[in-house]
């Protein structure tokens, strides 16, 4: 009998490996998209410092986004019944361009 007979075929194997697993920081996040697709890139900016680094670019299908946003959504609802309300600060803003900064 082959193994993949028995296999549910929506469930996914997913490989994640120590290097990807450990992460990366962020404190910055701008999204751009275009017709076809998002792009997410993800910045450590360090206080008093001009110049930040992009630490990671996700590129999405427009779908996707739309996923992430939900997912996103329900997380920070469920963050917060508990552990309390996430308290908004000023926007961080960056000049010009279509880019919406998000701290």
């Amino acid at each position: 009998m082959d193994n993949n007979q028995n296999q549910d075929p929506n469930n996914i194997n997913i490989e994640l490996n120590e290097v990807v697993a450990a992460g990366v920081y962020a404190n910055l996040a701008l999204v751009n998209h275009s017709p076809s697709e998002f792009v997410l890139d993800f910045i450590q900016l360090m206080p008093g410092v001009q110049q930040a680094k992009v630490r990671s670019r996700v590129i999405l299908a427009p779908l996707h986004a739309k996923r992430i946003l939900n997912a996103l959504q329900q997380n920070v609802a469920s963050y917060e019944q508990q552990f309390g309300e996430i308290k908004e600060v000023e926007p961080f803003v960056l000049g010009g361009g279509n880019n919406t900064p998000q701290a």
